[in-house]
């Protein structure tokens, strides 16, 4: 029987540009998140834009790596590692990953952390009960369809009404 490769081995002529598909960045209204500043979100993880700082394509490779943790209250704030993520141990995870943070903040330290407003490739949105951030114009969150489903990106807008914006 011929090789699971049999044929050409190595002829493949791709598609024309004009007959291929393309993948476009998500842009969030209102964002002010640049085309060419926007994360990818393919399947459930994120892709970093190619022109990102470092720190961001940290934060975003840490943040996927907890992806789809289940959500538990506290968890990330004894230690990195953990068996589930509160909104504000996945948010400090990802900020670790970009070395902005040195240890688990909660959501009431991560309304001071940074300087005020919003950033260009990073914003957290803190209030005492909850937090969030907007990666490279990606939500990364542990609040999905309006309940607590644990560390996710998500292709949505996000919601600054009652939270300070820092950066």
């Amino acid at each position: 029987m011929p090789p699971a490769s049999a044929g050409s081995n190595g002829s493949y002529t791709p598609r024309p540009a004009h007959e291929r598909e393309r993948i476009e960045a998500i842009e969030f209204a209102g964002s002010g998140t640049a085309e060419q500043d926007a994360a990818l979100l393919v399947g459930d993880r994120a892709l970093a834009p190619f022109n990102a700082p470092d720190p961001i394509k940290g934060a975003i490779s840490a943040a996927n790596q907890i992806n789809d943790q289940p959500y538990r209250w506290g968890g990330g704030h004894s230690g990195w590692r953990s068996r589930g993520y509160d909104c504000s141990g996945a948010v400090s995870y990802a900020l670790a990953g970009g070395g902005l943070i040195n240890r688990p903040a909660t959501s009431g330290e991560l309304m001071r952390w940074g300087s005020p407003g919003r950033g260009r490739w990073l914003t957290i949105y803190a209030n005492p009960g909850h937090v969030y951030a907007v990666i490279a114009g990606l939500r990364w969150d542990t609040v999905g369809l309006g309940r607590g489903e644990g560390p996710r990106w998500h292709p949505a807008d996000f919601y600054p009404d009652g939270y300070v914006a820092r950066h």
